[in-house]
């Protein structure tokens, strides 16, 4: 399940998607460790990968919807290929991706619009090597898009004049267009509309961090806009922008497990050439139990990703089940990056604070992603308004097999109305949970039935409502029942074994427990609550036979597997 771009033998459907991939882990691999450090404290910016990427028109394959490819091969938009993409630039170094990902955020409301001659030169720019960037935040704000106070001003000959400042915005000192949010004076309009940093009118004020990446602060400064330069108005600007989100929160979750799986082979690398106590560190039983439980963990983002991978490509306006796995992958999966670094930290300890390993960047900038599109809480509270359609009110679906077809995902960009989450439904989770019997599944199955107890007969009240953590803690035991549900069906796609699969499940049952005991704790949870999240709190099945066949056939055996060159 593990990318390792010196065994990277993939199959894709096309010669381009193979050469893509292979290209890039070589440009990273000719680069070598050293030099990706080096300009990582130097704060380099990363012209030279921009300049690789402009040479082989990467971006424009992978970001170009097929209508608008010119005529070229293998151009299209097509999520299944993006996530190798997504996890490959990860693997190398946060920058990378994140040049990558707002790239994809500036240029969503473009293809989104109805703006023909701006998609037709986004699409010339993307071919040209171009970056774009996605005006949404501002700095007094954040992202509370309602409360925007950048502003196109209405001239006497139809045209416009936009003032004001966005902030916290990627890419925006070298973006051929950027997609700027914001309202049109004297109404209640929202509008997205494409301005150029080369503009006279437009002021890149400052980076607002101390990274490689060009985080920008921009002013207009009664930057000229016509109608040639505006993307959408109304409700069709506020659902560009949270449609955009929508399928791009999902990519935070592929850094995340790109991160994870370098910093894996460091952290194993280290562990089982370092002797301590005359022995080696991988001898002592709780450095493998924090391998087996970070592996576990990895394997599980992957699983669940790749999953919802599948219901994003299969998406319809009468299948949006997407909408609840989507930000699960930018929320769960990120989270649970958190934790296998945290996991291998404990092992390599102060190797991972050494300037010459990847893992000192890992340590970093796992923790960015949690943050991005959206904090955890924002994405919780969108989750939560799934939980009961999806525990109580299952829906009708055809059965969704692996999507990695190379075909362009069109309706990313046609999802319409971001009304209606009270009305997708969900298939059934207990049909998927009942395939499978597995004792750590099986125990997993009594807490669920459990937390469905407690929301048909003591659900929470409008004070409990009202206290946000509260409302997380609740969330988070609702999202460990999706997260399983997607792991399981995947597993069954890549045959993923049954030790794995109940170890994945160990874990799994420690996380709810340890969930339900915080809610058991908070001040406002009521009697009924109590008694129903005590018995919540379960211990995972022990086989220790099980555990040490991981150990040895699966986590042992990656030592050595993988080396970056320096």
């Amino acid at each position: 399940m593990l990318l390792n771009p010196h065994k990277h033998k993939r199959p894709y459907h096309d010669e381009t998607s193979t050469q893509i991939m292979q290209k890039t882990i070589e440009f990273f691999e000719n680069k070598g460790l050293h030099r990706i450090k080096e300009d990582d404290h130097e704060r380099v910016w990363y012209a030279d990968f921009l300049d690789f990427i402009a040479r082989e028109q990467i971006f424009a394959k992978l970001m170009t919807p097929a209508a608008y490819a010119d005529g070229a091969k293998d151009v299209r938009w097509d999520s299944w290929r993006n996530c190798e993409f997504n996890e490959i630039l990860g693997f190398y170094g946060l920058p990378y991706w994140y040049t990558w990902q707002v790239s994809m955020l500036g240029l969503g409301p473009i293809w989104i619009s109805k703006n023909e001659a701006v998609k037709k030169k986004a699409a010339k720019l993307l071919r040209e090597g171009h970056i774009f960037a996605f005006g949404l935040s501002e700095k007094e704000h954040g992202a509370d898009i309602y409360s925007s106070d950048m502003t196109l001003y209405p001239q006497a000959d139809g045209t416009y004049l936009a003032r004001g400042r966005k902030y916290y915005i990627g890419n925006a000192n070298k973006a051929g267009l950027v997609s700027t949010f914001g309202k049109i004076d004297g109404t209640d309009d929202y509008v997205f509309f494409v301005v150029e940093p080369t503009h006279e009118k437009y002021e890149c004020v400052q980076n607002v961090c101390n990274s490689q990446n060009y985080v920008a602060e921009y002013a207009l400064h009664d930057y000229p806009i016509t109608d040639a330069e505006i993307l959408s108005r109304g409700s069709e600007a506020w659902d560009a922008s949270l449609n955009t989100i929508n399928f791009c929160k999902y990519n935070l979750g592929w850094a995340s497990i790109g991160i994870c799986t370098h910093a894996f082979y460091e952290a194993i690398d280290h562990a089982s050439e370092r002797r301590l106590f005359n022995s080696y560190v991988t001898d002592f039983p709780h450095v493998r139990q924090l391998f087996v439980d970070a592996y576990a963990r990895l394997v599980s983002m992957k699983l669940f990703a790749l999953r919802a991978a599948d219901y994003m490509r299969a998406a319809s306006t009468e299948d949006r089940r997407y909408l609840l796995y989507n930000p699960m992958v930018k929320m769960k999966v990120t989270t649970q990056g958190e934790a296998v670094i945290d996991h291998l930290w404990d092992v390599i300890a102060a190797k991972g604070f050494e300037k010459d390993m990847f893992f000192e960047m890992a340590a970093r900038d796992i923790r960015a992603l949690p943050k991005l599109e959206g904090t955890v809480h924002v994405n919780m509270a969108l989750i939560i308004k799934f939980m009961g359609n999806y525990f109580f009110k299952p829906g009708e679906f055809p059965k969704i097999g692996q999507r990695d077809e190379a075909s362009s995902d069109e309706f990313l960009f046609n999802q319409g109305p971001t009304k209606g989450l009270g009305k997708i439904r969900f298939h059934d989770y207990r049909a998927t949970y009942d395939s499978v019997d597995l004792p750590n599944a099986n125990i997993f199955k009594k807490q669920i039935r459990y937390l469905k107890a407690l929301l048909a007969l003591a659900k929470p009240s409008r004070e409990q409502a009202k206290d946000i953590d509260f409302l997380l803690n609740l969330g988070e035991l609702f999202t460990l029942v999706v997260y399983g549900q997607l792991i399981i069906e995947n597993a069954k796609i890549y045959a993923i074994g049954a030790d794995l699969l109940d170890q994945i499940f160990d874990v799994i049952v420690r996380d709810f427990s340890r969930y339900a005991l915080q809610l058991y704790g908070k001040s406002v949870t009521s009697r009924r609550q109590q008694m129903l999240l005590r018995r919540m709190i379960k211990r995972p099945a022990v086989d220790n036979a099980r555990f040490d066949r991981i150990w040895s056939e699966q986590v042992a055996t990656l030592h050595g597997a993988y080396k970056m060159n320096k």
